[in-house]
């Protein structure tokens, strides 16, 4: 107990350190048990994040703040208007034609699997292909179904589309707009003394609209990139399956390795093997080495470094508190820990010069 408490003194005896450990605490807690009724204005929030840096461009061209925040704010919804009206019917249409493929690639690799007995008898019988068969059938079906159902009324609702369509423009424009006032408000619940909080923030506020912004581009650069690659090589499905690759990036390493097997399948049903299927993983393999090793570093050189074995934890602790969100956040969540303990404060160890002499038993 004593060990503990010497621990505890030593590292909690700062008021700074209570008032940031509160504050986390706050934070966290909402998100965890709020989170599901906050998400508008998570989504609103992270879009600021994401427009901000464009405000900011805007504004050291000497254009009145007030007036970027309106330039940005039409570019936004015209484009949301745009990705509603022709992108979204143009990937529900593609996501029927793949559905569509389901049969004859069950038919094609129930008829590839169907060779592997008569070359290993003693290791694949009949019965386990045609198990093994039925058993991809009704996955590769209900998957489908859940596709092809899978609309914003029957998700959210339409109330919550209500929300989505009108409230998030609105608090996107005004966290844009009246930023400063919002912080200053913000601020005025918080301790004066709050030195350490402070620049916890100010690191974080840096970190995450820098990792928001350049995941964003990130996106856009591999969707458009894949969508042109395989447009160029005549795969089938080309703006959807560049869209699934342009969001794997929000999951390193793991979503690269995942993705690889929707993109091999569609080309295998619209190829089966030869050389096709062969160009369409080395383009795919080529996408993959130039955005890890050009683009990412090109977009998130201003962004903290991490360690890839601390991003995959993070993925695995956050995705598992918070699902879809906590796996998007997982980077600039694991930024925050990484600024807290850089900010916290270390105790100085005592020179041995000015140690208390040690007595001997005798005296």
């Amino acid at each position: 107990m004593r060990l503990i408490r010497d621990w505890f003194q030593r590292h909690f005896s700062d008021p700074q350190v209570v008032i940031l450990v509160g504050l986390l605490i706050v934070v966290f807690a909402t998100i965890y048990f709020l989170g599901r009724l906050v998400v508008p204005f998570l989504v609103g929030l992270v879009m600021a994040y994401l427009l901000e840096g464009l405000v900011r461009l805007l504004t050291r061209w000497y254009i009145p703040r007030l007036l970027a925040v309106l330039i940005v704010f039409f570019g936004f919804m015209t484009g949301s208007l745009f990705a509603m009206f022709w992108l979204l019917p143009l990937l529900t249409k593609q996501v029927a034609q793949l559905v569509q493929q389901i049969p004859g690639l069950i038919t094609q690799t129930q008829a590839l699997l169907l060779q592997l007995p008569e070359r290993y008898p003693n290791f694949i019988s009949d019965e386990q292909v045609v198990e093994f068969t039925s058993a991809l059938r009704t996955e590769l079906f209900n998957f489908g179904q859940r596709l092809l159902t899978f609309s914003v009324a029957s998700l959210t609702g339409l109330i919550t589309l209500i929300v989505y369509l009108i409230i998030v423009p609105m608090l996107i424009f005004f966290f844009l707009k009246d930023k400063n006032a919002i912080m200053g408000w913000m601020s005025t619940f918080l301790p004066r003394e709050r030195r350490l909080a402070s620049q916890v923030w100010h690191e974080v506020d840096r970190q995450i609209g820098n990792y928001i912004r350049g995941k964003f581009l990130e996106i856009l650069i591999i969707w458009a990139g894949t969508y042109a690659t395989f447009y160029w090589l005549g795969l089938q499905n080309a703006m959807l399956l560049g869209l699934v690759v342009g969001l794997s990036v929000l999951i390193p390493y793991i979503g690269a390795a995942v993705v690889t097997l929707p993109v091999a399948i569609v080309a295998y049903a619209q190829w089966g093997f030869g050389d096709q299927l062969l160009y369409v993983l080395i383009a795919y393999a080529i996408i993959q080495a130039i955005d890890g090793n050009i683009l990412a570093p090109l977009l998130f050189s201003e962004a903290v470094d991490i360690h890839p074995v601390a991003i995959i934890l993070a993925i695995l602790v956050f995705g598992g508190l918070w699902g879809f969100w906590g796996i998007f956040f997982a980077i600039p969540l694991a930024t925050v820990v990484q600024a807290v303990l850089r900010a916290w404060p270390r105790p100085v160890a005592t020179p041995v010069s000015q140690l208390p002499p040690e007595t001997s038993p005798s005296e």
